[in-house]
């Protein structure tokens, strides 16, 4: 029954990938990058420069929503992601995902500054909203609101929380102690307890020092990863001539597109950077800006960080060390091998670590989207007080559950449910294409006079009363 439910699984999400997916995801992406004259390039250099912008006393700076969506972003899926990308489809995995990083950040740029544009304000001057709200209000379809909703709750409530707990677990495969059937289920107990202290109103001090140690421990995790790479400094040439034959190797990839190295880089790609996946721009409406382009350039430096610096850290340490990449050590194991061969014993203990901060900040932060989609489904109205424990002890239970499943069922799970997102997020981001790009344009003509852009909906043809927060 087991096998027979993980091979239904996988051939969902095999289609869902090749071929339906991928093509979505490329048009899309190549489509916004002319669009918008290669915004996530061209410029850059403002995108640095916004990020720094300070807001108003009270209110969430431009800042605070990059960080909120990078600590989203930035989890597993960094470490366990990649090397499952390097040890099931190949070492091309790499090139991938830094070309669908490079493309989606354009996605990343549209549906963040589309948040912007059509966010709700509270009572306290604060803001909200995301893809349901600018699903229901511009193109009027709330009932793809709430489809989309109903996907946001499976993906970061089930599926991403399936797959974190599961790969914080398989960090402890290496060590002596490690039992497959007894271990998983004291770590999936343990991890459960902590996460249902935290959600269920304790927890506090444990929450906030996990934000402070977790930045500190992405740093480290770079600069561990370029000491392995300078140790191996002589098998890098060896490496990137690996990296780009392999990617390029399309006999071997259309003879077994599913599991080829174009197909696992562009969905342990996506799974790290959610670039157009629709979760980041819930982040980017609250933050308090002049102006929605600035949001919407702030989150294109998201993507990067997460695929460009930690996701390519992982890859070209693992490379670099000339360890073996085989399904049998796919995951934590492979990125435990290769750090030992410079770092001995203490290389796969810095990793356990790492994933035990990594996971706990990605279970919680998930959460985070999946209140603001409880509140669009309930009629705009927080759910009541019953509804939410009931609702937190069943994602308790899914942390638990996690880290008992097969491989195969976890990563399948996330990858559906975050594809089904992403097939509501980026037909809807390209209908309405034409809003952002005027409110880029318009953001352009203001710096060229000198102005510090503020924005106004009539600027870019929109009718008074039209957009709530900005009227």
């Amino acid at each position: 029954m087991g096998k027979a439910i993980i091979s239904i699984l996988n051939s969902i999400d095999n289609v869902m990938y090749y071929p339906i997916l991928i093509i979505v995801m490329a048009v899309a992406g190549i489509y916004f990058t002319i669009l918008t004259k290669g915004v996530q390039i061209r410029l850059f250099k403002e995108s640095c420069r916004l990020v720094m912008e300070p807001s108003g006393k009270g209110q969430v700076s431009s800042f605070q929503a990059l960080m909120v969506s990078t600590a989203s972003r930035v989890g597993t899926g960094n470490i366990i992601g990649v090397s499952t990308a390097i040890c099931l489809g190949g070492p091309g995995a790499c090139f991938w995902m830094w070309l669908m990083c490079i493309i989606g950040a354009s996605s990343a740029f549209m549906e963040s500054t589309l948040a912007q544009i059509y966010k709700r304000k509270n009572k306290d001057g604060s803001c909200y909203g995301g893809p349901a709200y600018y699903i229901e209000k511009a193109l009027h379809a709330g009932w793809l609101s709430y489809v989309f909703c109903v996907f946001l709750i499976a993906t970061y409530a089930v599926g991403f929380n399936l797959l974190c707990s599961y790969n914080l677990q398989s960090t402890f495969a290496v060590y002596s102690f490690y039992d497959a059937k007894v271990t998983p289920v004291i770590i999936g107990a343990v991890l459960a307890v902590l996460v249902g202290y935290c959600l269920l109103g304790g927890g506090k001090r444990i929450v906030s020092l996990t934000s402070l140690v977790v930045p500190f421990m992405g740093i480290s995790y770079v600069a561990i990863s370029l000491i392995v790479i300078l140790f191996n400094i002589t098998h890098v040439p060896a490496m990137f001539v690996q990296i780009f034959k392999d990617a390029f190797n399309f006999r071997a990839i259309f003879g077994g597109v599913s599991g080829s190295c174009l197909i696992y880089g562009i969905k342990r790609g996506l799974y790290s950077n959610e670039a157009g996946v629709g979760s980041a721009p819930n982040a980017s409406a609250s933050a308090v800006v002049t102006h929605p382009v600035k949001q919407g350039l702030v989150q294109t430096l998201s993507v990067y960080i997460d695929t460009l610096l930690l996701c390519t850290a992982t890859a070209l340490m693992c490379l670099s060390s000339g360890v073996p990449h085989t399904a049998e050590v796919s995951g934590a194991m492979y990125v435990q091998n290769a750090i030992s061969t410079v770092f001995g014993f203490v290389g796969p203990t810095f990793i356990t670590i790492a994933m035990v901060l990594f996971a706990f900040t990605t279970l919680l932060g998930n959460l985070y989207y999946v209140d603001n989609a409880l509140i669009f489904l309930n009629g705009k109205k927080v759910p009541s007080k019953r509804f939410r424990v009931i609702f937190k002890i069943i994602c308790v239970l899914v942390v638990f559950f996690g880290a008992i499943i097969p491989m195969d069922a976890a990563w399948a799970m996330a990858d559906i449910t975050m594809g089904g997102m992403t097939l509501i997020n980026l037909p809807a981001c390209m209908l309405l294409g034409k809003v952002a790009i005027d409110a880029l344009d318009d953001y352009e003509k203001q710096k060229k006079a000198g102005k510090n852009p503020v924005f106004r909906a009539g600027n870019i043809g929109l009718k008074s009363g039209e957009l709530e927060y900005w009227d």
